[in-house]
């Protein structure tokens, strides 16, 4: 009756077959993007009431199993046979057309899933497991979910992914947060770099660094560095120097991983007493600095203020958003298959959890409604 009801049908009127959901979903609904758009407008309600600040975003992806069965695999080796058309289901056809598109992967799965091929092999807390990444992007006032990406289970795509929703979020709703807070994922140095010099974000993220060592020697943040000079002093005054003399054409001195090598000069450090404590197992100390370094020290600086500790508050508003998800609306599997199946399901979540927060957002906000003695 309430079916009937909400499409306007009557007692003795024809009911649509129950694949035209199906056939709807994956064409008209998906050309359009109507799942998008009907998110969109939630979003749009939520800052027309005053829910979203657009002061702080805050930003964490949460693994969601696939439709997949874990037993079932194919090995890297035998992706190609996935182009055999017995294999041409939708999840199939979507994988083949995103490798012919975009090209093959940079990091090629060892195990694919010969039923969902998009799903990523992935091991969180106990047997591994085909699986979606839900990223999320909210806003800390109210915890509202500003925008949602589907990813595959990889750090890179899931940084990526924080990129093109803070940009779409921008785009689409002319909002640009003054912090983004997120965990250490999201503290590789180009990321920070984006945020700092191209988007002007506060960056209340802890820096990915490696360059602590643990053995008692020396390690990068026990020399000073010098920008004016553009180079390193040690401890013992020694400067460490990309170059130690002019070219007729200067170089960059750019790696392949986005660093510049700052290396000591070897005669000094043959007859540094510090040796042993700096670079006892090669001639010369030398120190790869980022060359997003600036923007690295910005997100050190702000780590040490009290506006970070509070950002550190304001994350669990997704963690918890994530629970919801899943222990209260049982989104723990999902139940489409291929990227754009994963899209919808994570779209169609995020609105509803956006609903459930502005319906009780407003409840809260209505004047309590005093009984008059008749």
């Amino acid at each position: 009756m309430a079916y009937r009801w909400f499409c306007r049908l009557g007692l003795e009127d024809a009911v649509p077959d129950h694949s035209t959901f199906s056939k709807n979903r994956h064409g008209r609904f998906r050309e359009s993007d109507a799942f998008r758009q009907v998110f969109e407008s939630v979003v749009t309600r939520c800052m027309k009431e005053g829910l979203v600040g657009g002061e702080g975003f805050a930003v964490d992806a949460s693994v969601i199993k696939a439709d997949a069965n874990r037993s079932r695999s194919t090995a890297r080796e035998g992706a190609e046979d996935l182009r055999d058309p017995q294999h041409a289901t939708r999840a199939v056809r979507e994988y083949l057309a995103a490798l012919d598109a975009q090209g093959e992967p940079v990091t090629v799965p060892a195990s694919i899933s010969p039923t969902d091929p998009g799903a990523r092999w992935t091991a969180v807390d106990g047997p591994a497991f085909y699986a979606y990444s839900t990223n999320y992007l909210i806003d800390v006032q109210a915890g509202i979910i500003v925008d949602v990406e589907a990813t595959p289970t990889l750090r890179t795509a899931e940084v990526k992914a924080t990129r093109t929703m803070i940009e779409r979020v921008e785009e689409r709703f002319d909002l640009k947060p003054e912090r983004l807070i997120g965990d250490m994922a999201y503290g590789n140095a180009e990321l920070l770099g984006w945020m700092v010099n191209d988007k002007g974000i506060a960056p209340h993220v802890p820096v990915w660094d490696k360059t602590q060592r643990d053995d008692g020697t020396l390690s990068s943040s026990d020399f000073e560095w010098d920008e004016r000079a553009n180079e390193y002093r040690c401890p013992q005054g020694q400067p460490l120097r990309s170059e130690w003399r002019i070219f007729k054409h200067p170089r960059t001195r750019i790696t392949k991983a986005n660093t510049i090598i700052y290396h000591a000069s070897q005669a000094a450090c043959s007859k540094c007493p510090m040796k042993s404590h700096c670079c006892p197992n090669t001639p010369r100390r030398k120190i790869a600095r980022s060359v997003h370094e600036s923007a690295r020290d910005v997100a050190r600086n702000i780590a040490k203020t009290d506006a970070y500790k509070q950002s550190r508050k304001d994350r669990k508003k997704v963690e918890v958003l994530f629970a919801h998800l899943k222990r209260i609306l049982r989104l723990d599997r999902l139940r489409l298959r291929g990227p754009n199946g994963a899209h919808d399901e994570f779209l169609l979540a995020a609105t509803a959890q956006n609903l459930r927060r502005m319906a009780k957002w407003l409840f809260s906000a209505q004047p309590e409604v005093t009984s008059m003695a008749i």
